[in-house]
């Protein structure tokens, strides 16, 4: 009895191993920073919140004030101070500005934009008010 031929499939394409790797680095380094967060009376609103702009690793908010995180993974921290540009922070600060407008109840009131440095073997490096909106 002749096998009948599958229909061929599309092939996928992987994703290279290095973007995978730098993928799970970025995540667990946000969940770090979130858990540091929390461990600092933070509460966490959003994470990865994705918009037309870019993503928000973390929105929060602590004693009234609503805080936009950015979240660096690298061996140094200066190193994950440098890497937040004027680039990125115009992103964060225009995806917070439709963040703010998409969430009424959070609207109203100060907001800040910290940076957070996770590196290996030491416990993350929290800037806060590192940029303004201005940025």
């Amino acid at each position: 009895m002749a096998r009948r031929a599958e229909p061929s499939r599309p092939r996928t394409r992987l994703p290279q191993p290095r973007r995978v790797e730098a993928f799970q680095l970025g995540l667990s380094a946000e969940s770090r920073a979130a858990l540091f967060l929390i461990a600092k009376a933070y509460r966490i609103l959003a994470r990865r919140w994705k918009t037309p702009f870019g993503e928000i690793d973390i929105v929060a908010r602590r004693r009234g004030v609503l805080v936009f995180v950015e979240v660096k993974a690298r061996e140094h921290a200066d190193d994950a101070f440098e890497a937040v540009t004027e680039r990125t922070k115009h992103r964060i600060v225009s995806a917070a500005e439709l963040w703010r407008a998409r969430h009424p109840d959070h609207a109203n009131g100060e907001i800040r934009f910290d940076v957070i440095a996770v590196t290996p073997g030491k416990p993350p490096r929290h800037i806060t008010n590192a940029f303004d909106a201005e940025a």
